[in-house]
This record gives structure tokens, C-alpha cells and sequence, in this order.
């Protein structure tokens, strides 16, 4: 086991290393604890919930494995959270669903919820210290018929979704009021055609009048930030998705809302990286859904890779960090629920500290001067520096397991807590 005074004399060395190149530790590590990801609550839970509408998510998503401790109740899931958090560098959010909304046995319908059904979860968020964002909840549902919410031609079943929709952003700020943090409240629909449709148009035209009509009454900004996210394709929504990437583009910019952009929204060869310094050419601000994507939208545990790096580096060498919010959106059911956590949000830290340890300036200034074979060797040089001893020292600095230990915590924490489960 490497002792306290051993990960000190690495993290020296490191420092030395990376001193050559004019970059600071210090002020990478600084800089490093200022970022907060929004950690998703469904992969505790398969994506499950709460509510009594349906005990598989559908509408578009699926979920394989079967790795025993699944949470099965708020407390339980909370619990797991909190395991999790104590094992991640920082201070983090949680990124939480309007299906896991606590009736206490009561059905309640997604039209008719309200912040007394999140007291639970706004008591548990203020008593850890830690800021929720909300997701409006259309999948999973008897309502999403034919695949079909906002863009449904059955103005009944649309007037259920936006009433849907517009609890959501008042429990958002609930929330926000509640726990003196702003909450994004994301809109994502999973509306599309299997098959090549028809007509591609009112499906669109109609979700626009949805969508202006969810959004219409004012919220204070203070409290809730309300986005949109595209998506390419989905389980079912193969042929054709109404809410495009183009179609939410448009929205975002002539609406005024955030845009989110899911990392496995795309076509499996595209990223979202460049995407980014894109879309805050004309927003303000936008969301990142970090994902895994592997062949189709699956939501792999997000691990670092290269498209990772290039998320975190867009964000950080383009000095967006004040201007995108970060949340993970992943769920794998085949291993340790509360691992897959913890490995995904430490990679999305991981990698903002590479970015935070690159020699930036001398990588735009090689560029400026169209010295391309430098700016090539930087990036590559870069790629073998000591980051592992900074990475380490910044998990001692914020009391947390450096290397594998955190894994032995998350053992005995499925020892103790999670086969008890059955």
C-alpha cells in the first residue's frame, strides 16, 4: 500500500514535471474543486422509480443485467447515493427524475404532481448539503402511446404531457427555492417512428406548440433553468425523432432555453465535443449529459476515453466551465450499481484535470503561428505526463480513497448493505 509520504514525494515530482511546461498543480487542483457534476439518480435503481405507472422504464430505453443490491425504495437509493458521493472527489448534485416521486402507495398521475411529492427528496438534499436538478419523466407510462407524448395527434393525450411538463418546472423550482441552488430542469421526449413516416412536419409543428406551451408560464431563473434535449434515434424511434438536434438548436435559440446534449445522442461515430463551443456561439448556457455510447445509444458506464478527454478540454480550454453544466446519464445494471457511480464521475473528473494539466497556452500559441507539428507534439507529450499523482493528491486534499481503494469501500459496502438486499 503506498503511504501518505510516498503519494506526497509523487505528486512533487509531478509538480516539477509539469512546471517545465508552465503549467500550475495548484492552480489545476484549485480550479479542479470548483466543478460539481450532476450525478444521475437511475442508475441506482435500473431506472425504475417510485411511482406505480410502470415497473419497466420502455418508451425508447432498456436496461441489461440483473447485479443484485438494486435499490428498491427512496431510502435505499439514498443511502447508495450517499455511499457514492463519499467516494468521488468534491462536491457533486444529484440529477433526479419526476418518476421517483414518493405517492406513499397513493397513485398519483404525472399531470397532477407536485412538490409534496419530492419533500423527501428537497429534506435529504438539504440535510447532505447538496443541490438537485429535475428531469421531466415521458417514458414508462400507459400515456406514451404508439410512442408518442408531446407530437401525439390526440390533443387529450398531448394536454396530459404539458400539464406534465409545467408541474415539472415548478417542482424544478422548488427545489431551486428550497436548497438555494439553481435547478436545471430538463425536457427530453422519446417520440419518434420505428418506420419511415409519412410526414415528418406536424409531429414537429405540434411538439413546438407543446413545448411553448410547457414553457409559458413564467418561472424566475433564479430557481429553475429549463432545456431541451435532441436525441438521433431511440429503441423504436429508429427511422425518424421529432425532436431532432437541429429541431431543439432552433428551439433553444428562438426560446431562450438550455440545450442539452447527450453524448449518445449522435451518430455512433459523432461527438459532441464539437458541439459545444457551437451552440454557446448563440446560448448562453448549455447542459451535458456525459454518456457512453457503444455502437447505438446504450449508456455506458462513462469510461476515458478519448471522447471524454475532448468533452472535458472543449470545456475547459474554451473557458466555458461558468457556462456549461455537467451531468452524467448512464445505467448499467450488469455490475456494482454504486461502483459504476463512482467510476463514471471520478472519469468525468479525471478528465477535467487532464484538460486543467494541458499547456494550453503554448498549444494556441503554436497554433497562432501555424507550427501544426509542434501543437502536435504537445498534445502527444501531454498524454504521458505524470497526471496519476495529481490525480491522487487531489483525492487526499478532499478526503476520498485515491486508487483502488475506493473499490475495497465499495465491496464492503455490497457485503454489508447490498446481498442483504436479496
Amino acid at each position: 500500500m503506498t503511504t501518505h509520504t510516498e503519494t506526497n514525494g509523487m505528486y512533487q515530482l509531478a509538480q516539477e514535471r509539469y512546471a517545465v511546461l508552465g503549467i500550475d498543480t495548484e492552480a489545476a487542483l484549485q480550479k479542479l474543486s470548483t466543478f460539481s457534476i450532476s450525478i444521475h439518480c437511475w442508475q441506482g435503481d435500473d431506472v425504475g422509480g417510485f411511482e406505480n405507472a410502470a415497473d419497466a422504464p420502455g418508451g425508447g430505453l432498456a436496461v441489461t443485467g440483473n447485479y443484485p443490491g438494486k435499490a428498491r425504495t427512496p431510502a435505499e437509493l439514498r443511502t447508495d447515493f450517499e455511499k457514492a458521493l463519499s467516494l468521488i472527489p468534491g462536491r457533486h448534485r444529484m440529477s433526479l427524475h419526476a418518476s421517483y416521486a414518493e405517492t406513499c402507495g397513493r397513485p398519483v398521475g404525472r399531470d397532477e404532481l407536485g412538490v409534496e411529492q419530492f419533500q423527501g427528496w428537497i429534506a435529504w438534499a438539504k440535510e447532505i448539503g447538496i443541490g438537485v436538478d429535475f428531469n421531466q419523466t415521458y417514458f414508462g407510462h400507459p400515456k406514451v402511446d404508439r410512442g408518442m407524448t408531446l407530437t401525439h395527434p390526440d390533443e387529450g393525450i398531448r394536454r396530459y404531457w404539458i400539464e406534465h411538463g409545467i408541474r415539472c418546472r415548478e417542482i424544478g423550482a422548488a427545489f431551486g427555492r428550497a436548497l438555494g441552488t439553481t435547478c436545471v430542469t430538463n425536457l427530453w421526449i422519446p417520440d419518434g417512428m420505428k418506420d419511415t413516416p409519412a410526414d415528418r412536419r406536424a409531429p414537429r409543428e405540434r411538439l413546438i406548440e407543446s413545448l411553448d406551451a410547457i414553457f409559458a408560464p413564467a418561472i424566475d431563473k433564479r430557481h429553475n433553468l429549463d432545456s431541451v434535449e435532441p436525441k438521433l434515434f431511440g429503441i423504436g424511434a429508429e427511422s425518424y425523432t421529432a425532436g431532432s438536434h437541429e429541431f431543439y438548436l432552433g428551439y433553444a435559440v428562438s426560446r431562450g432555453t438550455l440545450l442539452t446534449l447527450d453524448a449518445g445522442h449522435y451518430h455512433p461515430t459523432e461527438g459532441i465535443a464539437d458541439k459545444i463551443s457551437s451552440a454557446l456561439c448563440f446560448l448562453p448556457e448549455i447542459v451535458l449529459h456525459v454518456s457512453r455510447g457503444v455502437r447505438w445509444d446504450s449508456d455506458h458506464v462513462v469510461t476515458l476515453t478519448d471522447d471524454l478527454q475532448a468533452i472535458a478540454q472543449e470545456v475547459v480550454w474554451g473557458g466555458y466551465d461558468n457556462r456549461v453544466h455537467i451531468g452524467l446519464d448512464y445505467f448499467d445494471a450488469s455490475i456494482n450499481r454504486v461502483a459504476a457511480w463512482v467510476i463514471g464521475a471520478r472519469n468525468m473528473l479525471k478528465a477535467l484535470l487532464l484538460a486543467l494539466l494541458a499547456p494550453v497556452p503554448a498549444l494556441r500559441q503554436a497554433e497562432l503561428d501555424g507550427d501544426y507539428t509542434t501543437r502536435l507534439a504537445l498534445m502527444e507529450d501531454m498524454k504521458v505526463l505524470p497526471f496519476g499523482a495529481v490525480w491522487d493528491e487531489h483525492c487526499r486534499r478532499m478526503s476520498v480513497p485515491a486508487g483502488q481503494a475506493w473499490l475495497d469501500e465499495v465491496k464492503r459496502y455490497e457485503a454489508d448493505v447490498l446481498r442483504a438486499r436479496g
